[in-house]
């Protein structure tokens, strides 16, 4: 078998495998490798981020069309769509994902990886075997796949790589789930002709969220004359004729649930209740671990877990981020040195786009209060800024501020309108660098733009937050 050396080894080459690799050698001699069994770029790339904001813009900019005066309306074009889809997902062809690696000077080996010993990995395709080992560190990066209970195996249904790679447009479907891939998919496939129905076990729809974002989102759906059954379980799944016909295929004949709903028929069944760590045959008890060591961060100095696979939130940019800790990491300590990180965890933005979009970051109010912290909220209708008002002639949506009465910081923040993706990110570098809501007022926003929504809040503050907390008592 043939043996290979590098200094980092990168088992996974998603957008987290690749940020880890080359913050590993960035500005060192160090050497690294990225194994992948698929297509390099990982699931953000071909099955998630990329191809469903592809499909998902041109329907918000026809549905903007319909809403503002001044501008003929435009219309969705299915076949044009999946065209953009095929585009920004480059035909499933990662050569320039290959390219870019090439030129960081990072090598590329093909197949499915497995540990086999203390920074050991063996690499299984069709060329043979190959041991890779690693002078410094194994960085695993493997992302995650999605849950499909028993009760749905046998019907084969789709899942989010289905729904973003879709060719074949069910007349009707039924998409399991009250999520971000739910909410969004029901989008874009009621759009290219679906008649999309929500079954929902929880009572409310995007459920880490504020209550009022999930409520807003849920009156989007319903807009748009998607059906939705909250607080329904599903008990039994049938399907006439199930076959692996290829992805976004239909998957067969009629399926039908028995729901607490009632019994639902539909031409294809969209699973969308959460996603795992991809850990299975990864050889973990080769090295005396398992899986519940690699999403608790039990792993021996010479082994890390970044992405998906950490056990962490399933979102890109937070596994780029762990990505680029981990691999400055590995870089420092190769050169003697520590890099240096802040002494806590940053707060994980997200964005749902939803109709209306849906953005936050930090904890929600119930989190916070369960947390121990005092707290203040304040909220206002996101059409209450002019910038706001601007984007839309009927704009849906609140937007919300949780506020540490004692501390007068910014513990989390969720915005709901148009473009609400676009406002988040100033509340993530609020909460990061610890500015109080006195100082935030002296943030002065452009009029009229959508960051002058942020005056709007701490406008509803109480007036004593408008200058410093006084001293927290000792003790």
């Amino acid at each position: 078998m043939e043996t290979v050396e590098y200094d980092v080894v990168v088992i996974g080459g998603g957008p987290a495998g690749e940020n880890a690799a080359q913050y590993a050698v960035e500005g060192t001699d160090l050497t690294s490798v990225l194994i992948e069994r698929e297509l390099l770029g990982g699931e953000c790339s071909y099955f998630a981020c990329m191809p469903s904001k592809a499909l998902l813009r041109p329907i918000a900019v026809a549905d903007l069309t319909g809403d503002l005066d001044g501008v003929s309306t435009a219309h969705v074009a299915p076949k044009a769509l999946l065209e953009r889809r095929d585009y920004w997902v480059s035909d499933y062809s990662d050569s320039g994902q290959e390219s870019w690696a090439d030129g960081a000077g990072i090598a590329v080996v093909r197949g499915a990886a497995r540990l086999t010993g203390d920074r050991t990995v063996t690499v299984t395709s069709a060329a043979g075997d190959v041991t890779v080992r690693a002078r410094q560190a194994v960085i695993i990066a493997t992302g995650s796949e999605a849950s499909v209970p028993d009760v749905y195996a046998d019907a084969l249904p789709w899942d989010s790589r289905d729904a973003t790679g879709v060719v074949d447009v069910p007349d009707r479907l039924v998409v399991v789930g009250g999520g971000v891939v739910a909410c969004e998919a029901a989008i874009w496939m009621t759009a290219l002709g679906s008649q999309v129905t929500l079954v929902v076990r929880d009572s409310r729809l995007l459920g880490r969220t504020e209550p009022f974002a999930g409520e807003a989102v849920l009156a989007g759906l319903r807009e748009r004359g998607v059906t939705v059954h909250l607080d329904t379980e599903v008990s039994d799944v049938r399907r006439d004729a199930p076959a692996a016909t290829g992805l976004g295929r239909i998957h067969g004949g009629v399926v039908t649930l028995t729901t607490t709903a009632g019994e639902l028929e539909a031409d294809e069944l969209l699973l969308s209740i959460g996603r795992k760590p991809r850990l299975d045959d990864l050889g973990l008890d080769s090295v005396g671990l398992t899986r519940e060591d690699v999403t608790g961060g039990r792993l021996p100095e010479w082994l890390h877990a970044v992405g998906d696979a950490s056990g962490g939130p399933p979102l890109t940019h937070w596994g780029k981020h762990q990505a680029r800790v981990v691999g400055a990491r590995i870089a420092a300590a190769a050169k003697g040195d520590v890099a240096w990180e802040p002494d806590r965890e940053a707060p994980v933005p997200q964005v749902v786009f939803s109709d209306p979009e849906v953005a936050s970051v930090g904890m929600t109010e119930a989190e916070a209060r369960d947390r121990g912290h005092d707290v203040v909220t304040t909220r206002v209708p996101t059409s209450s800024a002019a910038g706001t008002a601007l984007l839309r002639d009927h704009v849906a949506g609140e937007s919300q501020l949780v506020v540490d009465a004692t501390t007068r910081l910014l513990l989390g923040a969720t915005f709901v309108g148009p473009e609400a993706g676009e406002l988040v990110h100033a509340a993530t570098v609020a909460i990061v660098g610890d500015v109080p809501v006195h100082v935030l007022r002296h943030a002065v926003a452009s009029y009229p733009t959508a960051s002058e929504l942020w005056l709007r809040l701490l406008e509803e503050l109480p007036r004593e937050f408008r200058t410093p907390a006084p001293p927290h008592p000792a003790g």
